[in-house]
């Protein structure tokens, strides 16, 4: 099976499997929020199933041991691709992203970003937008979730870069507590705004904790030093995995 067929294999796996998880999940929400996590949970890991058995796409995780056995996190993720998104709802327990509001407005995807609490950003809000997001993210904090935020605020191409924000240092001081990095190579495998799939192996990297403390500067400076460099190694990693025919 060529790459094109492989890629519309999967794209019609996806949409097709998405639309059944998200009406027959729709029927359970009401029930509990714990409910809701178990079906976005057999989403990410239905669509990594069909990454594998139809994209040949591998998924490697490393340095999860970086991530608290117990309690919440906040984690700033390198931002290259929609698997981006999906991938932290089959690792941890509880996870919020951070996600822009209009995201709410879409049809059952909104009604499960609403039923478990997902952070809402607007971003033409400025400071006001900015205190609310610090002040939801506390109540996710104080009920052992764990935050998700894309510190570039949207997604790069493999190999961009953009700038990054500051509602990731916003949080880092208010919230108390320590950062964990992210890095991947995503971008490689499932390019933004492209068709295709390419075979090969996407990893996602934990990396050290910043533990809090630093003030903005040095926290923002050793949090886009770390992301970016390991993000580098994981791409010059990925190239080589990607099949030569």
């Amino acid at each position: 099976m060529n790459l094109w067929l492989r890629s519309l294999g999967f794209n019609i796996y996806l949409y097709l499997m998405t639309a059944v998880v998200a009406v027959l999940g729709s029927l359970a929400m009401p029930f509990s929020e714990a409910a809701t996590y178990k079906i976005m949970r057999c989403w990410s890991l239905l669509t990594n199933f069909g990454l594998r058995h139809i994209c040949k796409i591998n998924i490697e995780l490393r340095g999860l041991e970086n991530i608290p056995a117990h309690g919440p996190a906040l984690i700033a993720c390198k931002h290259q691709s929609m698997w981006d998104t999906i991938i932290f709802l089959s690792i941890l327990p509880r996870p919020v992203y951070i996600l822009k509001k209009e995201l709410a407005l879409i049809p059952f995807f909104g009604w499960y970003t609403l039923r478990t609490g997902m952070v809402r950003v607007d971003r033409d809000g400025h400071a006001s937008a900015l205190k609310k997001m610090i002040t939801d993210s506390k109540l996710c904090i104080d009920a052992g979730k764990s935050l998700v935020i894309f510190p570039e605020g949207s997604r790069a191409p493999a190999g961009g870069k953009l700038d990054y924000k500051p509602g990731i240092a916003a949080l880092y001081h208010q919230l108390g507590v320590g950062c964990i990095p992210a890095a991947l190579n995503s971008g490689m495998f499932w390019p933004r705004r492209q068709f295709l799939r390419y075979p090969g192996a996407i990893v996602l990297s934990f990396l050290t904790p910043i533990a809090p403390g630093l003030n903005r500067r040095d926290f923002m400076a050793t949090l886009e030093e770390r992301i970016e460099a390991a993000t580098n190694g994981l791409l010059a990693e990925g190239a080589a995995t990607i099949p030569s025919d």
